[in-house]
């Protein structure tokens, strides 16, 4: 009898950007299962429903829950980073290679070794959020403009999704923005990487999202 050839299920770990939480990926996860893949979207310490203080948060806090995440797995996951998500799972490529099937930076930062998310964020003339950031708060959190919401974060979605978000936005971290990442060619640089490029996206700006 012919053999049935059947597509390769996955689990996919869909990271999230700058103030948001996993609830982002809410309309992506049932795509994915649908096909069979075992998806998980967690929150990132001090974003959605995470409880510890936004503040006190560092980039070693978001590659340990990453990191704990994929160990956990029984197979090496495919870890997806969105925005601000690229540094995260960059650095979590560098601390947990083997437990890392593949990198995919959705619209994401790709940081060479050293480079912070401000290295490459202040240089950004294109994106339409540095002009919608707050100044840094007094514990070096940082806010949005709630009236430039839609026009960074969320172009042609419906008036329902963007109530949706908005609603559920948080204060960002500042440490992990401002934190370089280290990267070596024998832990992060053996992970087969992949880029997608959203041609519409207004949060940041081709050259930014390079090494």
């Amino acid at each position: 009898p012919r053999a049935i050839l059947r597509p390769t299920m996955s689990t996919y770990v869909l990271i999230h950007g700058a103030w948001h939480g996993g609830w982002c990926w809410r309309k992506v996860v049932p795509l994915l299962e649908a096909k069979g893949h075992i998806v998980l979207a967690p929150d990132l310490p001090g974003h959605g429903n995470d409880g510890i203080p936004a503040a006190t948060v560092t980039l070693k806090n978001y590659t340990d829950r990453i990191c704990e995440l994929a160990r956990a797995q029984s197979e090496r996951v495919i870890l997806a980073g969105h925005s601000m998500g690229g540094i995260a799972i960059t650095q979590a490529g560098e601390n947990c290679p083997k437990h890392i099937g593949a990198l995919v930076y959705v619209s994401a930062f790709l940081p060479r070794n050293g480079d912070s998310l401000v290295t490459w964020a202040l240089q950004d003339r294109e994106s339409r959020v540095n002009p919608s950031t707050t100044n840094p708060q007094a514990d070096g959190t940082l806010g949005f403009k709630p009236e430039y919401v839609r026009e960074a974060f969320y172009g042609s979605c419906t008036d329902e999704d963007v109530a949706f978000a908005q609603s559920r936005l948080t204060a960002q971290p500042g440490i992990p923005l401002g934190t370089p990442v280290e990267t070596t060619a024998e832990n992060w640089g053996r992970i087969p990487r992949y880029y997608i490029a959203c041609d519409r996206d207004r949060e940041i700006g081709r050259a930014s999202c390079r090494e």
